[in-house]
């Protein structure tokens, strides 16, 4: 797990999924959303320039 500043870790699995989003991505964004201190959802919007 890796501890972030707040004092809060990331658990494997958690770290595993936001780097199989990154791979491959060229444009967009990553969204992550916290309730009550825990991620409960991710989200990905990829952009595809032409």
């Amino acid at each position: 797990m890796e501890e972030n500043k707040s004092g809060q870790s990331l658990s494997k699995e958690q770290l595993a999924t936001l780097n199989s989003l990154l791979q491959g991505m060229k444009y967009g964004m990553i969204t992550i959303i916290v309730q009550d201190g825990k991620i409960i959802q991710i989200d990905k919007t990829e952009k595809h320039r032409l």
